[in-house]
């Protein structure tokens, strides 16, 4: 069979099929005949898993690579040139405008702290380059819509790194019981974590260590002292760098339910909490917090804690479907499905590739049971950039999870519900929420605006 057919039939895959393809990574080499040039802003913990997961599906060279950690920066210079076939190092910068002055990246990949999403990402396209950014998409909504605004205007694939939509476990759930409507009716979408995740701590201000650019890692976020909270990869304790435990994982949650039963923009957005126990840590993010996303006929609740014990320990982080036919648990590790009443209750797992890709088994810090959906992901990012069509986690879905979750720590601070209007990209009559939709900008950075497609 010549190349040619070999790439046409893989082309045909669906995302579904590609997914599901173990052929699927063996047959990216067949539809890219020059390897794809890759830049990675953001080496940290998150990147690195990304960038190596891309590295095992397709024969993409890196090119280049940005931190504003310098040790960071180093160790995945190194990795990068064991790990890809021409075996070169990568070029290393420290700030990413001189990185994609180069104009010569094909993709982007973005995994820096959440305050350093929207300056880059826009950059990235307006290079040239296609995108894969990490969630959430922007700290603020403005944010969001000039992201989405740029990758119109300047007609750019871009993936979010919402892999729950990738997950092969999750398409199964899917298929097998929302669409096939085994559940019936569904009133109601649980969402949850109850990881004890929040930072109790309340370590002493530091000066920075020598390798981090402490003014650059801050860049347009307020600036706060040095503390060993920040960096590296604990940002996330702090609501100046991001959105709290909401941001981060109620939006895998929320875009996976969105995903599944095929919903847009909640109608509106309620939201109770803060910190109710952990007083004493400097941590400023809440500890407590329960968020109502409504989709009219459909209520998603989302709910976190950071002490106390899980409802269901097999459970800890996921979602649970109510249907008057039955109810479907999923999260990262599993599914179960219960019938209502007669019927047969099914469990899956989590699916591994340890023996495919033997490196998952030893890599440093890698969430073995996510290495498979990131693949995919991957996957399904260059087959969209092959097609110029949009992705199965496109910027615009990212932006409706990302935006929604914001929304709902706004409403918790201004203790009222806020109802969305999605044509105008506002909150409905209320002029303080609106204001609020833009987090002010440190000076020199100026704040990314929605430009006209």
């Amino acid at each position: 069979m010549s190349t040619t057919i070999n790439r046409r039939s893989f082309l045909q895959l669906g995302a579904a099929g590609l997914a599901w393809s173990a052929v699927g990574a063996r047959a990216a080499d067949l539809w890219h005949p020059q390897p794809k040039r890759v830049g990675l802003i953001g080496t940290g913990w998150y990147g690195k898993c990304d960038l190596w997961r891309l590295v095992q599906v397709a024969p993409v060279e890196i090119v280049s690579l940005c931190d504003v950690d310098k040790k960071l920066l180093a160790e995945a210079a190194d990795i990068a040139a064991q790990r890809q076939k021409s075996g070169k190092r990568p070029r290393t910068y420290t700030d990413y405008r001189k990185m994609l002055a180069e104009r010569d990246l094909d993709l982007v990949l973005i995994a820096t702290p959440d305050h350093w999403h929207a300056l880059p990402a826009i950059a990235a396209m307006e290079s040239g380059a296609d995108l894969y950014l990490q969630k959430p998409i922007s700290v603020d909504v403005v944010e969001g819509q000039a992201i989405l605004a740029a990758a119109r205007q300047h007609r750019r694939v871009v993936q979010v790194g919402t892999q729950r939509r990738s997950t092969p476990h999750f398409i199964e759930a899917r298929d097998r019981f929302i669409r096939d409507g085994k559940l019936g009716k569904i009133g109601l979408v649980e969402i949850y974590c109850y990881y004890h995740m929040r930072a109790r701590e309340n370590p002493p201000d530091t000066a920075p260590p020598e390798n981090l650019d402490w003014e650059m890692w801050t860049g347009p976020a307020p600036m706060r002292p040095y503390n060993p909270l920040t960096h590296p990869r604990r940002w996330r304790a702090f609501m100046e760098y991001g959105n709290g435990i909401i941001g981060d994982m109620c939006i895998h949650m929320l875009d996976a339910v969105r995903w599944m039963m095929d919903l847009g923009w909640p109608r509106s957005v309620s939201s109770s909490g803060g910190i109710l126990m952990d007083k004493s840590s400097k941590s400023n993010i809440s500890d407590t917090q329960t968020a109502t996303f409504d989709f009219g006929d459909l209520t998603v609740v989302w709910q976190h804690r950071t002490w106390g014990s899980s409802p269901d320990p097999k459970y800890p982080w996921g979602m649970t479907f109510y249907g008057d036919k039955g109810t479907l648990k999923t999260s990262v590790m599993s599914y179960d499905f219960i019938p209502q009443g007669q019927g047969e209750a099914i469990h899956k797992d989590v699916t591994y590739e340890l023996e495919e890709y033997p490196v998952d088994k030893t890599e440093r810090d890698l969430e073995r049971h996510v290495a498979p959906a990131i693949r995919r992901h991957m996957l399904d990012l260059l087959q969209a950039m092959e097609r110029r069509s949009r992705p199965v986690a496109d910027i615009e879905q990212g932006h409706i999870s990302t935006a929604s979750c914001i929304l709902a720590n706004l409403s918790m601070d201004l203790g009222r519900t806020l109802v969305w209007d999605a044509q105008a990209g506002r909150v409905a009559g209320d002029e303080e929420a609106n204001r609020r939709l833009r987090r002010p900008y440190r000076a020199p950075w100026i704040h990314p605006e929605p430009a006209s497609a």
